[in-house]
């Protein structure tokens, strides 16, 4: 048991607030900074309280984005960052628990050896083959395109790893007591394990999500066409304008916009996603 000392107790919930004033402070400047005119930015002075360009930064953005300066506009980018965070978070998902559910419930030749090849594959990143992938990807003639965006990077060995364990602690008499009851493996699938791996599935899911909404490198490197171009390459090509300064009240409020998906993800399941990185048992 924790003792209870006032003094620890201060400096504990001191230390959180720091933490928190300095995660939040950058989001802080760049709201305010899209609330600004583009003037503001000429002295070199960051103003801390919000502006009156709000309603006219946000407006632009969404209805016309930077076109005039050489950026797409920012609803398709928005767009095409959700379908390729979508497909990667449910891809990884699907492949990665049927993966699991095959290693641990089937007996077939080599079995371990596949989950050892799956997992090997943590030290091989997609920056690290990014060269051969790109190939492949180039020959499959899925450049400029969602499959190119999405598919290769739908394996997941961390999520295999994780619903492995999670479906060792599932008890044997589980098992049998459904195949007492007749349940074959699909529907022991369906009506058991996925049930009890909702707080999994959640929690992967919002940090699946996330990693796929910030890619950056690989759809840099393989769409060539705006109409395939994610939020982050926008923001990308908003702050660097040739032989112009960037307009930096647009950028940033371009920037808040793009945080908002992440956000609500997490807003609306943080309760499951507490739940499936804390919970031990289910």
């Amino acid at each position: 048991m924790v003792e209870n000392r006032p003094f620890l107790t201060f400096l504990t919930h001191l230390t959180l607030i720091l933490g928190v004033l300095i995660v939040a402070f950058p989001v802080y400047v760049a709201f305010i900074a899209s609330t600004r005119g583009e003037a503001d930015f000429l002295s070199g002075v960051m103003p801390l309280m919000p502006g009156p360009h709000t309603l006219e930064n946000y407006s632009i953005m969404l209805e016309s984005g930077m076109t005039s300066y050489g950026a797409p506009p920012i609803a398709p980018m928005m767009f095409n960052s959700l379908v390729m965070a979508l497909s990667i978070a449910i891809g990884k998902i699907a492949i990665s628990i049927l993966s699991a559910y095959a290693i641990v419930y089937f007996r077939f030749p080599f079995r371990m050896l596949a989950f050892w090849a799956i997992f090997v594959t943590l030290m091989l990143p997609v920056e690290v083959r990014i060269f051969p992938t790109f190939e492949v990807v180039a020959n499959l003639g899925m450049l400029n395109s969602y499959a190119g965006l999405s598919i290769p990077l739908i394996a997941s060995a961390t999520a295999t790893f994780l619903f492995r364990q999670f479906f060792l602690t599932v008890p044997d008499e589980l098992v049998e007591a459904a195949r007492v009851d007749g349940a074959g493996p699909l529907k022991f699938f369906r009506d058991i394990l996925l049930p009890l791996s909702r707080t999994n599935i959640a929690a992967l899911f919002v940090i699946l999500f996330i990693y796929g909404w910030n890619q950056y490198l690989w759809p840099l490197l393989i769409t060539t066409d705006t109409q395939y171009y994610t939020i982050v390459m926008g923001i990308k090509r908003m702050a660097v304008v040739a032989d112009a300064d960037p307009k930096w009240n647009l950028v940033m409020a371009a920037v808040i916009l793009a945080a908002l998906p992440p956000v609500l993800v997490i807003l609306f399941m943080q309760r499951l996603f507490i739940k499936g990185l804390v919970e031990t048992e289910k």
